[in-house]
Formats: C-alpha cells, structure tokens, sequence
C-alpha cells in the first residue's frame, strides 16, 4: 500500500540511508531519469546511480563521469537540507528538494518546473509594458518561495523528530527506578520524572516550580544541603543518607551544568545496603575465623593437657587445701573450653538460611520457652503489632539471639521487674524487635564497649560474648543492632530488613516433557515454588496419570512431545476444569504456536522461575 500510494505521487522521489543505498524510490523516478530496474532496487548504489546518469549525458555530454560522481558523494555525505533547480540535458526543467534523516541519508524530492518557467519566459516576452526589474523579482520571489517551502518542510520535520525525541526521552526516565531532575539556578525543579514519591514514600510526585527544600522536607534537606551547594559551585557530588521517614538509604548525585543549574538522580539503595552490610559481616567472621583457628587449637591442646594433669593430682593422696586448689584449677579449665566453643560459634560458618517464618507464632515460642528461665519476680510479655504476613527469616538464628538478650535482661532486673519484646514494622523496609527491661540500664562503658567481643559488667559469671553473637547474627541478615537507655531501664533494638514471603504453592503438578535436561530443570522450579511434581514424557502417558490421580492441580506441558503428539493433543484428554499451562520454543509465526494460543497460555523457551511464578498465580487464582 505504501509503495502503491508513493507511485501515484506526481513528484519523483527517493530515499538513501548513512552508506549511501537505495531504501525506497517511487516510479516517477524511474520513469524520470530513465533508470534500469537494477539502479531502483532497495540497495542500489548511489554512486552506480550518479555514475549510470553522467554517462548517459544528464549533466552534459562533455562531462567526466568519474567527477561528477566524487563530487555528488562528497555533496551527499553532508547530509544537508539543500534546494535547486537545474536544466536537464533533454531541456527538463527540474527542482531537487532534499532533507537529512534522523539516523543518517537523505530523502529526496524532483518535481518537474518546467512549465513553470516557461510560463515566466512567456510572460516576460509578452509584457514589455512591465519593466524589466519588476519581472526579476517576480522571478526572484517565486524562487524564493519555493526555497523557503523547502525549509519550512525541514523546520517542520525537525520540529517533529525533536518532539518524538522528547517524548521517548520523559518515557525512559519515566521507566528508571530512580528519581532523575534538573534544578534552576535557584533550587527550583523545571524538569523531573513522577518517580520522587516511589524514591522517598510520602514526598510529591508534581514537584516542577517546586523548590528542592520544600520538596524533599527539612529533615532531608538539611542532609542534602552541603552537597548541593557544592554542586552549584561547579563540584559534582555522589552521597548517600538516610532519610526519616521510612529510614530508607538513599543515593545521590548532583551534577552541575554549564548554566548554573544542577542535574539530581536519586536512587533507593536500601536492598544493596542491607546484602553489602551482611557481606561485611561475612567477610570479617572469615578473617575472625583465620585469626582464631589456630590459637584456638593449640590453647585446646594445653586445657587438655592441664585437665589431664589435674585429673592424675585428684587421685593422690593430697592435702585438703591442695585438692581444692585441684577442684579450682579443673573448673577454671572446663570454663576455658566452653570459651573455645563459644568463639568457634562465633568465627565458625553461620550462613543464614532465611525461609517463611510466622513472627507471632516466633514471639509465642519464644515467650514460652524463656519463662520457666524467670524468676517468679520477674515478668515477661510481648507486643507485637507487626502486619499478619510470614517474614523471610533465619527463625532459630533470630530466636536464639532474642532469647540471648531475654537472659542478659533477666540478670538485668534480677528478683523483680518487668522485660518486654515489641516488634513493629518501620515504613515499608525494616523490622524492628526491642527487649527491654526495668533494670538499671547501660552504663557509659557499657554502651561504648558492649558490642566488643570479651567485655562484660557481670565479672566471671559472664563471658563477653553475647551481645557480639547478636550483632553478628544480625548483620549477616543485613540489618542493625542499637543499644539505649529508657526512662525505665534499658533496650536492645534488632533492626532487621522486612522482606514478606512469597504465597506458598501447594498441590501436585504433571508435567510432561520430553528432554530430559529440560525436565529436570522445570522440575527444579516447581519444586522451589513449593509444588510436588509427578512427570511424563509423551502424550499417553499423561494421560494415564490424569486419570489415575485427581489430587493433579496443574499440567505443565512442552508444545511437541515424542513422535507426532504435541500438548495440544493433550489437552483434548484433560478435564476442562485442572489448569494447563504450554511451554514451547517454536516461533510466534509457527502454527502450532498460533492454534496453542487460542488453547492456553503459553511461556516462551527460555523462561525464569518467576515468569513461571507469575503466570501459575494468574491461572490458579
């Protein structure tokens, strides 16, 4: 349709890319300069075809050929608007309009003037009452309309390509998850995408004339401030902070520019935080563990040698005073390998392995198990106010270090007081668990020193060693510990990343597929998504498992399975009412593809688990 509608365009016309081919040319071209069919062909060369017209006397007979085409090449790599108007050998008067296009070549327009300009000739010859000069500017301003013609057509075009340029431009920063802006010389946005509030929850989406300070709010500005003004100074910055309303982390940049102003991006970095501070953690706990493994051995070696020594003392005929001195040293040594475990606990491979955990049946637990631990003087209880959903958690890491803090602030309150541990959500990215009690709080030493491995305020009874397994445990989950005192006493704060699980997939899957490498692979995904799987690999055999088993809540089958069957085969034999999903790797264009649309959804080969995810949601929903 495009090239029919180009051919009844009364103009000859033609379109070259950035290497100088033929895209696209309409029969009046051809038909103009009298063009072999080769030379209208998509890829023809321009040179062949400027070569192919001087040979052929378009631009005289006495012309050199070989000229005349490095000229015109050189003329057309410019790629510039340009207009004129030429006579042709055969006395054709033509005009050649020409425009660059966005990705480079040109596309060209010849219209036949030649009446027009014998018109002119003809009204210069029989109007001699007007004077000479007039018919010059006649003739002047018709040329110069056609010039500008030609310009207002390129104005117009590049008008539109800057338009679609913006366009696709707002459309990408749009897409980016990241606040990307442009403030004024004085602070005001006059460009930015719709993406601040996704950023930084709670601040305005609409912020252009907006001024930076009112827009991120005072508490932000303040800590951005610094780094703006050096921006405006000529100094790029890259920062991050903490902002207080959801205690998101945040990365910025500001960019100055050549005019004063300054280019923002903002980025949520929260997530990469939290796994760059749990792989701190992991990376110090190994150097702990180089440092400590070998002392550790040879200083058990010597409580080995110092308990048998000891042991061999208590069976002599010893004075009283000499057998506790014994007794002493013996407790002394046990004291000392319960240490070593400790510090092996520490340093030794504590990989967290977070899986769905029900927090409110954690805290129950939790509140069971530590208090037959409790004086009868001392009470516990739990508030917990976080939203009903299971958290993706190590359940016994976190549990053991909560129980760990439980202890320290029983010896804490000591006959009598009150512990509490609360739990709450902190914005849409944190949870946050304190223990707190009534006892006499953290001293000034104890809340410099308490998280240092060793040190301890309950003399031997404590081996300084607690409160570091806690910060541990809670770093490699990528979250925070904070000690404080209360009015009341004092608490432990575990921030920890607030991550819901994803629904839980139950029920048996069929799925049928005939490669066995392939099988395995999808068979890993259910499984990871939850499901029991039962396998097939043609057509039949399925079908013997569909109707042996009705507990079969998916089927999962391969487009083309052995010999001739395909899954849409399948389907015919298959109650209407268990969902099927179809998997292929054959293009859009195949029918077979095209007939198991119309059946049931279709994943492309290859896929991931959570398109996989994604789509089992949708049609067992």
């Amino acid at each position: 349709m495009t090239s029919a509608g180009l051919n009844l365009i009364g103009q000859a016309l033609s379109i070259y890319d950035s290497q100088l081919r033929l895209v696209v040319s309409n029969r009046p071209f051809q038909v103009m300069f009298d063009l072999p069919d080769d030379l209208v062909k998509p890829g023809a060369l321009f040179r062949d075809t400027i070569h192919y017209l001087a040979t052929h006397g378009e631009y005289g007979d006495d012309a050199d050929a070989d000229q005349i085409v490095e000229r015109r090449i050189r003329q057309a790599l410019t790629f510039e608007p340009h207009y004129l108007e030429r006579v042709r050998a055969n006395g054709q008067v033509i005009s050649v309009e020409g425009a660059p296009l966005p990705k480079g070549g040109w596309v060209a327009v010849y219209t036949d003037i030649t009446s027009t300009k014998q018109a002119e000739a003809l009204l210069r010859a029989r109007s001699v009452e007007l004077s000479g000069q007039l018919l010059d500017r006649a003739e002047e301003l018709s040329a110069a309309n056609r010039k500008l013609a030609s310009t207002n057509s390129a104005l117009e075009e590049a008008k539109r390509q800057l338009t679609e340029t913006e366009a696709r431009t707002r459309m990408t920063t749009e897409m980016m998850p990241a606040h990307i802006a442009h403030l004024d010389i004085e602070g005001r946005y006059d460009y930015s995408n719709r993406r601040l509030n996704s950023v930084m929850p709670g601040r305005p989406s609409d912020i252009i004339g907006m001024h930076i300070s009112e827009a991120l709010g005072a508490a932000a500005y303040d800590k951005v401030e610094p780094h703006l003004q050096k921006a405006y100074d000529g100094e790029t910055s890259v920062f991050e902070f903490t902002e207080n309303q959801g205690s998101r982390r945040i990365r910025v940049s500001f960019t100055p520019d050549k005019e004063g102003g300054v280019y923002v991006m903002s980025v949520d970095i929260t997530e990469e935080t939290q796994a760059r501070v749990a792989l701190q953690q992991t990376r110090r706990r190994a150097m702990a563990a180089q440092m400590t493994s070998g002392l550790a051995h040879d200083f058990s070696n010597l409580l080995t040698i110092i308990l048998g020594m000891q042991s061999r003392l208590q069976k002599m005929d010893l004075p009283e005073y000499a057998r506790e001195l014994v007794t002493a040293t013996q407790q002394t040594a046990r004291r000392g390998g319960q240490l070593l475990n400790r510090i092996a606990d520490m340093t030794g491979n504590r990989t967290p392995q977070p899986k769905a955990t029900d927090m409110r049946g954690l805290l129950e637990d939790l509140r069971i198990l530590a208090s037959p631990s409790l004086p009868r003087g001392v009470g516990l209880s739990v508030v917990n106010t976080l939203p009903d959903v299971a958290l993706m958690l190590d359940s016994g890491m976190v549990q053991d270090a909560l129980l760990n803090l439980v202890l320290n602030a029983r010896d804490a309150c000591g006959e009598t007081g009150q512990i509490t541990i609360s739990a709450h959500k902190v914005g849409s990215i944190w949870a946050e668990i304190a223990v707190s009690d009534t006892g006499p709080g953290f001293s000034p030493e104890a809340l410099d020193k308490a998280l240092n491995p060793f040190f301890t305020t309950k003399g031997n009874k404590g081996s300084g060693l607690g409160l570091p397994m806690v910060y541990d445990t809670v770093k490699l989950a990528g979250g925070d510990l904070d000690l404080r005192n209360t009015p009341s006493g004092a608490s432990v704060v575990l921030r920890l990343p607030y991550r819901p699980a994803p629904p839980v997939q139950e029920g048996l899957v069929l799925l049928v597929e005939d490669s066995d490498a392939l099988r395995s692979q999808f068979r890993d995904m259910l499984v990871e998504l939850g499901f029991s799987v039962i396998e097939a690999t043609s057509k039949s055999e399925a079908l013997a498992l569909v109707q042996n088993l009705q507990d079969i809540v998916l089927v999962l089958s391969d487009i083309r399975l052995e010999g001739e069957e395909t899954g849409l085969n399948l389907l015919d034999g298959i109650n209407a009412s268990v969902p099927c999903i179809l998997m292929t790797s054959l293009p859009y264009s195949d029918p077979l593809h095209k007939q198991a649309l119309v059946r049931a959804p279709v994943l492309r080969k290859p896929f991931t688990r959570a398109q996989l995810c994604a789509l089992i949601r949708t049609e067992t929903a």
